[in-house]
C-alpha cells in the first residue's frame, strides 16, 4: 500500500511522528483484509465482529522524513482460532523504516469477548496464507 508522508504526519524537524507508523500499518491491514475479499463495516454490522489489536511488537530502524513515497508490505505469519498475527513492514524503496509484528483478535462486539474467526474467513485467509 503506497503512503505519502504529508506535514500532518511529522514532527518540529520534519521526521515522521512514531505513533504515525502504527496508523499506516493499521490502513494496510484494513486494505488487506478488503483486497482478501472483507470489508471491515460489514462484519461490524453484518456479523457483530471486529479485530483488535491485542499486542504490537515494533522496531524504528530509519526516519521517514516529509513528502517521502512510502509503501507498507503486509503478511500473515500466524493464522489461530480467534487471532491473526500480521508481519509488516514501512519502506522507502528497498529500506525498511520501520518494522511490525501485530497480534490481531478477532473479538464479538456485544460480549466484548473473543470469539473464533468465522469459517468461510477462516477458509479463505488459510489459503492465502498458504500460498
Amino acid at each position: 500500500m503506497p503512503i505519502r508522508v504529508y506535514y500532518e504526519d511529522t514532527d518540529a524537524a520534519g521526521v515522521i511522528y512514531y505513533a504515525n507508523y502504527l496508523r499506516y500499518c493499521e490502513r494496510a491491514r484494513t486494505e488487506w483484509l478488503r483486497a482478501a475479499g472483507f470489508e471491515q463495516q460489514a462484519l461490524l454490522t453484518e456479523q457483530r465482529m471486529g479485530f483488535v489489536v491485542r499486542s504490537v511488537n515494533g522496531d524504528y530502524l530509519s526516519p521517514g522524513m516529509l513528502d517521502d513515497a512510502l509503501h507498507v508490505t503486509t503478511g500473515v505469519e500466524t493464522l489461530r482460532g480467534a487471532s491473526l498475527v500480521f508481519v509488516q513492514k514501512v519502506m522507502r524503496g528497498d529500506e525498511i523504516l520501520f518494522r511490525g509484528r501485530f497480534v490481531i483478535a478477532c473479538v464479538d462486539l456485544d460480549r466484548k469477548r473473543p470469539t473464533p474467526l468465522p469459517a468461510d474467513m477462516r477458509t479463505k485467509l488459510e489459503k492465502i496464507v498458504q500460498a
